[in-house]
């Protein structure tokens, strides 16, 4: 589950239907056997299923309020043949700044591999955590100081 910014818990953000399929929801219900009779036999690949009944297929997408901070982030890193692990490390990038720069978003930037043999969290992290790891706090120069005259 992800929190909201009051702490209440939300719902799940990334359902591990079965080892060759996730699905992602936001806000409502989604018809997980549909997605299992219909997209799964088609083997590896991304598939973005709107409210209507619509499905898209692409190499990534981005959804919800937090998605036009996601995409500037993608559309400036992605390449074609990344590595996986260039990849992963773009999604999560791209899910942090979706994150921060939303008030509506938070939690657990959640990514995972999906290949042929099913699919492979590769990480989990608390977006606060993020940011430290993304933007490093420096100690200001007055702050060095104020350590250096207390130590005298």
């Amino acid at each position: 589950f992800n929190r909201n910014c009051h702490g209440e818990e939300t719902q799940l953000k990334i359902i591990e239907i079965n080892p060759y399929m996730l699905g992602t929801m936001a806000r409502g219900a989604t018809d997980y056997p549909f997605w299992h009779r219909n997209l799964g036999i088609k083997g590896p690949g991304l598939y973005y299923a709107d409210s209507e009944g619509g499905r898209l297929k692409e190499t990534r997408f981005s959804v919800g309020s937090g998605s036009p901070y996601a995409y500037g982030v993608l559309d400036n890193g992605y390449w074609y043949d990344m590595s996986i692990e260039e990849a992963a490390e773009l999604a999560r990038r791209s899910i942090y700044h979706a994150t921060f720069h939303n008030g509506a978003s938070g939690g657990v930037a959640s990514v995972y591999y999906v290949g042929p043999n099913g699919w492979k969290k590769l990480f989990g992290d608390d977006v606060g955590e993020l940011h430290c790891h993304y933007y490093p706090v420096m100690p200001s120069t007055v702050e060095l100081e104020m350590v250096e005259v207390a130590g005298a």
